[in-house]
Order: C-alpha cells, then sequence, then structure tokens
C-alpha cells in the first residue's frame, strides 16, 4: 500500500500529509488505499481510475450514460455484480470485456468464471467503484414495486411480523433512490382533493410518475418528516430540513422543503448529487472556443464576472466550474451561498441567514483575506457596493445577477447607483445563460430541413449548409421514450470591450449598448441556440420552449 502511495505522491496526485493521514485512517478502516482516499476527498474517482489504468496496463473506461445490452446483463446476477463491483461491458465470441475497480485483485477473474455458463476470456476494464454501482443501477434497473408495498401497508395491522425495514420505509426509500436513478433534481409529493400526486423534474420539466390514494400521504408525509429531523406535530407552518443517503455508493443530500395547502402539506424535496453537479469547464459547454473564454475569466488576477439567467438556468453550477478552475491550496476562496448546495474541497462556504445577509457576510469575509470571492447572489445596491469595493482592492468576484439578458445587467447596475466608471474598469464580463434538454443519443435521427426552415434559420446561423439537416427523437427505453437525455448550457459571453466601456461611462441607454454589440458580431444567446439545434444537440421545439426565437 505504502508503494501505491509513494507513486501517487510522485506523481503529484496526494501529498505526503495526505497520505499518512490515508494510512492511519487505515488502521482502524481496513480498506483498500484507493477507497480510502476516495472516501477523505483527497483523490478524484476519474483520477484513481486513470492512476490504475497506468499502473496495470489496463484501459480505463468511463461508464457515463452507458448502455448495456441485456443479454450481456443476464449473464452475470445483479447481486454478484454488486457484491463484487463488476459490470459485463461487452461480448464478442468468447471474450468478455469487465468493468472492474480492484485489479489487484488476482482471485477476482476466477471468481467471475465460475458465475458464468461456459468460459470466457475475460478483459478486464478499470473504472471507479462508485462509477460501477451507477451503472449497475443505471442498467440493471430497479423496481420501485409500490403496488406490492402498498399492498403491505394496507395489511401491516394484521401481521405481527418484525420486519427490519417495514414496507412504508421501503416505500419512501424506493422513491428517493428510484428519482436518483432517473436523475431527476426534485420530487414533488403534492396532495390533492382525493389523491396525492407524486412527480420528478428531470432535466428541468416535472413529469408525473405515480397517483396514490390520498390516504396514503399522512403517514409518507410523517416519513419524510421524521427522516428530515422535521417536527413531526407541526403542520400549520412551513418547515425546512435535509436528508442524507448513501446511494450507489455516494452521498445524496436531499433539501426537504413542507408548505401547507388547502389539501395538506405539499413537499418537495431537491436532490443535490455531488457526483453530477459539480462540473468542470470542460463539461460546462461542447464548444471549445467558450471553453478558452471561460478559462481566460478564470485567469483574470482581479475584477468582476457576473452570471445571470433565470431561477433554474445553472447559474451556481456555472460559477462552481469557474471555481474549480482556481482552487488550489496556493489560494484562499470564500463563498456566501443561500444555500452552500454543494461542499468543494478547500474552498471556505457560509451559507446565508436571517442573522447574516449578504453584505454583512461580504464586509466580514473581507477580513479573512480572500484571493477569490464567490457570491449566490447580488439582491441589493449594499451588496452590489461591496462587491465592487472587492473587486477593485485586487480579489477576484464571481457572482449572479438576475436581468433579462447579459446586456440588461449594465443599467441594473447603473440602478443600484454603482458609478459608471467602476463598471467599466472593474466588470471583465457577463455570462447569460439559459439549459435546454439534449436529444437522446440513442433515439435522434436527422431529417432535411426544407426551404421554408432554412430561410428563417440561415440568417440566424449563417454557417448552415443548404442541404442541411435538423434533428427530431422518437423516444427510447435510455430516454424512458421522452426523446431527451440530459441538458446542454447555452452561454452567451459578453466581454467588456473598449467601445462598450466608453458607452457605460456615458450612460447611453440599452438600445445603443446593444447595438455596440451588432458592430462588435459577438454571437448572442439566440444564435448559441439555433447553433445547437443545427449541430444536433437539441430540438427546435426545445429552444422555443425556453428562448423566444423570431421565426
Amino acid at each position: 500500500m505504502e508503494k501505491m502511495g509513494e507513486r501517487l505522491i510522485k506523481q503529484g496526485i496526494i501529498s505526503p500529509d495526505q497520505l499518512k493521514i490515508a494510512l492511519t485512517e487505515q488502521q482502524t478502516n481496513p480498506q483498500p488505499l484507493g477507497h480510502i482516499l476516495l472516501q477523505l476527498g483527497f483523490v478524484a474517482e476519474a483520477i484513481l481510475r486513470d492512476f490504475f489504468s497506468d499502473t496495470y496496463r489496463y484501459d480505463s473506461i468511463d461508464l457515463t450514460d452507458i448502455v448495456i445490452e441485456p443479454d450481456i446483463l443476464a449473464l452475470i446476477p445483479e447481486v454478484k455484480a454488486r457484491q463484487l463491483k463488476i459490470l459485463p461491458i461487452r461480448l464478442h465470441q468468447q471474450h468478455l470485456w469487465l468493468a472492474v475497480s480492484e485489479v489487484q485483485n488476482v482471485l477476482l477473474l476466477d471468481q467471475v468464471n465460475r458465475l458464468l455458463p461456459h468460459h470466457f476470456h475475460l478483459e478486464p476494464l478499470i473504472a471507479g467503484e462508485n462509477e460501477i454501482l451507477t451503472a449497475i443501477d443505471n442498467n440493471y434497473g430497479f423496481d420501485v414495486s409500490l403496488d406490492s408495498l402498498l399492498d403491505e401497508i394496507e395489511t401491516a395491522h394484521h401481521s405481527h411480523n418484525q420486519n427490519e425495514y417495514p414496507p412504508l420505509v421501503r416505500l419512501v426509500n424506493n422513491l428517493l433512490i428510484d428519482a436518483v436513478k432517473r436523475q431527476a433534481s426534485d420530487i414533488h409529493f403534492e396532495p390533492e382533493e382525493t389523491f396525492l400526486r407524486i412527480r420528478y423534474r428531470i432535466d428541468g420539466v416535472l413529469q408525473q410518475v405515480r397517483s396514490l390514494h390520498k390516504k396514503h400521504w399522512p403517514a409518507i408525509a410523517l416519513r419524510l418528516k421524521v427522516m428530515a429531523q422535521l417536527d413531526v406535530t407541526e403542520s400549520r407552518q412551513p418547515q425546512d430540513g435535509r436528508i442524507m443517503l448513501s446511494i450507489a455508493g455516494r452521498k445524496i443530500d436531499f433539501r426537504v422543503s413542507t408548505l401547507p395547502t388547502v389539501y395538506g402539506e405539499n413537499t418537495v424535496l431537491r436532490i443535490l448529487d455531488r457526483h453530477r453537479g459539480i462540473l468542470n469547464v470542460q463539461q460546462l459547454t461542447q464548444q471549445t472556443e467558450q471553453v478558452t473564454q471561460l478559462r481566460q475569466l478564470a485567469q483574470m488576477p482581479e475584477g468582476m464576472v457576473l452570471v445571470t439567467g433565470p431561477t433554474g438556468s445553472g447559474k451556481t453550477t456555472t460559477l462552481y466550474a469557474l471555481i474549480n478552475e482556481l482552487n488550489h491550496e496556493s489560494v484562499n476562496i470564500m463563498t456566501l451561498e443561500d444555500p452552500v448546495e454543494y461542499k468543494l474541497d478547500l474552498v471556505r462556504q457560509t451559507n446565508i441567514n436571517p442573522r447574516l445577509n449578504f453584505s454583512e457576510g461580504l464586509r466580514s469575509i473581507l477580513r479573512q483575506d480572500p484571493d477569490i470571492i464567490l457570491l449566490g447572489e447580488i439582491r441589493d445596491t449594499e451588496t452590489a457596493q461591496m462587491a465592487f469595493r472587492a473587486a477593485i482592492t485586487g480579489h477576484q468576484v464571481y457572482a449572479t445577477l438576475h436581468a433579462p439578458s447579459a446586456i440588461a445587467v449594465i443599467p441594473r447596475l447603473l440602478d443600484m447607483g454603482i458609478v459608471p466608471d467602476l463598471i467599466a474598469d472593474n466588470l471583465h464580463a457577463v455570462i447569460n445563460q439559459r439549459l435546454v434538454r439534449k436529444l437522446c443519443p440513442q433515439c435522434k435521427t436527422a431529417h432535411p430541413i426544407d426551404a421554408s426552415w432554412y430561410q428563417k434559420l440561415q440568417p440566424i446561423y449563417p454557417k448552415l449548409a443548404h442541404d442541411g439537416v435538423i434533428y427530431q427523437a422518437k423516444g427510447c427505453s435510455f430516454c424512458q421514450y421522452f426523446g431527451y437525455k440530459g441538458r446542454l448550457a447555452l452561454l452567451e459571453i459578453l466581454w467588456m470591450h473598449d467601445a462598450l466601456k466608453q458607452h457605460i461611462v456615458r450612460q447611453s441607454d440599452i438600445y445603443t449598448l446593444k447595438n455596440s454589440l451588432l458592430v462588435q458580431q459577438q454571437q448572442n444567446l439566440v444564435q448559441q441556440a439555433v447553433q445547437a439545434v443545427c449541430l444536433g444537440q437539441t430540438s427546435l421545439a426545445e429552444i422555443q420552449r425556453i428562448l423566444f426565437l423570431p421565426l
């Protein structure tokens, strides 16, 4: 184990102090060193996967969005796949490719061969343990079996069997696990007059998954309150809490909110999955030019970058991606958030509360010797003035600000009383963004653009070829027959070029500011959206849902 640790140190993956901490932890928690390093947060799973790939001379595999044929999955029972942390990937003649996490386990392949109906030549592919468990969830499937659990609840009072996991507990757990498996961001429990509606928000759109008789809701609501450590006797006041669960080998945070309604307590669970929620700049956008621009913004030694967009457009995700570019032991990064959504290594994060608002928190942060400051939102004049004061005094400041467009941020700041010269000298860029659903990669197909659509789209996206195609998706099991899988960020990056700065100092009106952008030929959000359609990333119907297009 120490040899492995020494190699990790030589490659700069961990520090000597981190290795000592991990080895000390291993004495009381006898697990593989790599697993302990992951638990301590000292190394990312993808980095460890690549390290094992180089060390043991095996290929690695990224299991994100992988789809495996049922015949291949049937070779190894799900319970054994979980126990051994393996996943069958591909079969060709007598060769079976397996995703494995413990390549150093020399007995593993023998155990797998004993499970198979006949002998195969096994080809190991290295993957992270959590990645394998997540892929097992996504591919073997998970039957919520609500009907059978509801039947058990109905007859529970007739039975004296002391089950370790009574049906109500399993019912709620299965709903939470099912929502995570479907990559939902929220779960809505909505009591109506005669029934309970359960909806998931998947890729930004609410989808009804079940309707239950209302008589089941009091018991489900009580169980959720107990899990979230809420007051079970209080039903007339809103309450907030949280639930922490370990699903597929990773910790999932559920933020619980209850609100009294005429038909009972409406309950919404926000799902925060650190594995999916924290992206890097490369994952944020598929446009190479924008990745370069975002990295240039992250390297600015001082000044301010603002992100705007409606609620749910991914502003916090973009800020986290920029912070990830800068996160290092040599800098002090501090945040003020409402609330903290994901915990970041090395970053000092603070929750806003009734006794600590953004302006007061920022004033305190400036006494903590920060290099980089992240503000969850600039809401008022005092916070805006404090943020610009921090930018003037040599800090990097990243924040969100609500405005209908990137250029509309300028008059919004002027209305807050920020001096035009301060805006021109210290605001480096504004990022305006939206999230659109991506077409399912498994079932999308290309269709020729008819002449009328070509005439409408070509002026917006001049690169559109005359024989261009437009993509649609009919739906399949991979996307749960919705035609969409995952979301794509559309980013409009507005740079404060010299001509625009001059207009800001002159306090020009919004129309003059917009004309300045046309002269500079900066690509706007509508052009980004049409480009995404022409590249087959999303559909016209989806961007019409998110943006108004002059078509």
